[in-house]
């Protein structure tokens, strides 16, 4: 077997906070619940429909909530609180009820301005926090496949009596909305919105009525006290399965996908070489098998081990029957580690039986990698990219292997494609915002080949040379990456003319 480096260490989860703020009313078969979509701007969970809430700030903890005793709640219970009021303008505080509208205006803007830190905003208008308004329904930390992560409390809070959400003009919130629990599992359903897991399970869980045992069916999640999910299902059928791979930082896990209808499953992407992300694995694979559905095949979006690490443990398990799937240009570099049994082109379909119905497209997207593929479901408005488009971090193009040329192409490709809805990327979370991603990466490439372009023409000559000019954003440790990149648009740039390689190896102006 292959020698694997140690993968990078996932990052220490932020405390923070959540509310799941409820509309007062009398049908409780059909809680409303306050919804927000943040910002498709952001850089984390863009796009994404959420519940008020972020992390921890140092002068929480000095605000006293009363019938509580635990500290680490107290603090919680006053930062959701804070957060909940700068984000909706909703005061959850006893004293609060004899305010207008006008002075609680007043007071966000005492908080915003920073003339009153929380706890004497609290304290000068003789408004208190009260543990019983705040009810405990689990804690929820982030996978450790993300970037950022979060170790988040959530609380059920019934809004105050003539109080109104209202989303200003705060970067994270785009919008925000009452809507019905059941109303709003239906649109996940419908893949109309995304959701992260534990909101998708609250409103599962209010869907089913305000009934007595409600704290514990919330509290009955797997994941529900503290310890990450591994299976997450930010789209119905679509299941991402992050495992630990040696992959180039700031990953340190590769996304694999597990798409299933009523009868099949497809896998993509199995790249973890390590026994326990396997056995992980293979036990959520086994368990939708056991519901009754087979294995389609193995599919591989390209050569990289970080997503083939995996496949032969995973054949192993399943029985040498088992098929697996790439592009000719993937599978002739794998021919003496994995054995390819069907070839995937341009265009072809995979067409799962049952139900629903999914068809997934190829595309042929080199650029990363000679062999590239996508998967394209064009019901749903769905694109797995592996590796062209990620959840975190950005793409290397290495020269040997990539081309700048063919990647900005592909990038191009995947733009024009009709009614995007989310992005399925092979690290990092689902991306919510996928033509702005898109828009975003394509804007970057030109905006580096501009600098590096005239970063030559002002007199650096060597890929060194280029990057202390160019990438002056980039940690030093990313420096020699950054210089692979580097040669990666130059080879663009020759070919474009602009830029000439000298006998000597240094890089200068073209004609």
């Amino acid at each position: 077997m292959m020698p694997f480096d140690p993968p990078q260490r996932a990052p220490v989860p932020k405390d923070a906070a959540a509310v799941i703020l409820l509309r007062h009313q009398t049908n409780s078969k059909d809680p409303e619940v306050f919804l927000v979509k943040r910002s498709e701007k952001l850089a984390f969970l863009g796009g994404y429909h959420a519940f008020p809430g972020g992390q921890f700030d140092a002068t929480d903890v000095e605000a006293p909530v009363e019938n509580c005793p635990e500290t680490e709640t107290r603090a919680a219970i006053s930062y959701a609180a804070r957060e909940l009021f700068e984000e909706t303008r909703v005061l959850v505080a006893r004293g609060g009820e004899a305010l207008t509208k006008g002075q609680r205006e007043s007071l966000f803007d005492d908080l915003q301005s920073g003339r009153l830190s929380w706890p004497a905003l609290l304290n000068h208008y003789e408004l208190h926090l009260d543990a019983n308004d705040f009810t405990f329904v689990g804690r929820w930390v982030t996978p450790p496949f993300s970037a950022r992560r979060f170790d988040t409390l959530f609380f059920l809070v019934n809004c105050p009596a003539k109080q109104i959400p209202q989303i200003g003009e705060d970067a994270e919130l785009e919008s925000g909305t009452w809507i019905a629990a059941n109303e709003a599992v239906g649109r996940w359903e419908r893949s109309e919105i995304l959701a992260v897991p534990p909101v998708l399970h609250a409103l599962k869980t209010l869907a089913a009525g305000l009934t007595e045992d409600l704290v514990q069916r919330f509290l009955a999640a797997p994941n529900a006290n503290g310890e990450p999910t591994r299976r997450i299902e930010f789209r119905p059928n679509y299941i991402c399965f992050p495992v630990r791979t040696p992959t180039k930082p700031p990953a340190t896990h590769t996304d694999c996908y597990l798409i299933y209808t009523s009868q099949e499953l497809l896998i993509i992407d199995p790249g973890s070489p390590y026994e326990d992300e396997q056995q992980a694995l293979a036990q959520t694979i086994d368990d939708l098998i056991a519901e009754g559905r087979s294995v389609r095949e193995i599919v591989l979006t390209h050569m990289h081990p970080d997503h083939v690490g995996g496949v032969n443990a995973l054949k192993k398990h399943l029985g040498e029957q088992t098929k697996v799937a790439a592009h000719k240009l993937t599978a002739e570099p794998l021919s003496g580690s994995v054995r390819v049994d069907r070839l995937i082109e341009d265009g072809d379909l995979i067409d799962l039986q049952g139900t629903p119905e999914i068809s997934l497209q190829a595309m042929h997207t080199p650029g990363h990698a000679r062999g590239h593929l996508c998967f394209h479901d064009e019901r749903t408005g769905t694109l797995i990219s592996g590796d062209n488009i990620v959840g975190l971090g950005s793409v290397l193009i290495e020269p040997t292997e990539g081309n700048m040329r063919d990647y900005l192409e592909s990038l191009r490709r995947m733009r024009a494609l009709p009614n995007l809805s989310v992005i399925f990327g092979g690290h990092g979370p689902a991306i919510a915002n996928p033509y702005t991603k898109l828009d975003q990466y394509i804007s970057h490439r030109l905006e580096r080949e501009q600098n590096i372009l005239q970063a030559v023409r002002e007199g650096a000559a060597t890929p060194q040379a280029i990057v202390a000019r160019v990438y002056t954003d980039v940690s030093p440790k990313a420096h020699a990456m950054a210089e692979r990149a580097v040669l990666a648009h130059l080879e663009k740039l020759i070919e474009d003319g602009l830029v000439q390689k000298s006998f000597k190896g240094l890089f200068l102006p073209g004609n």
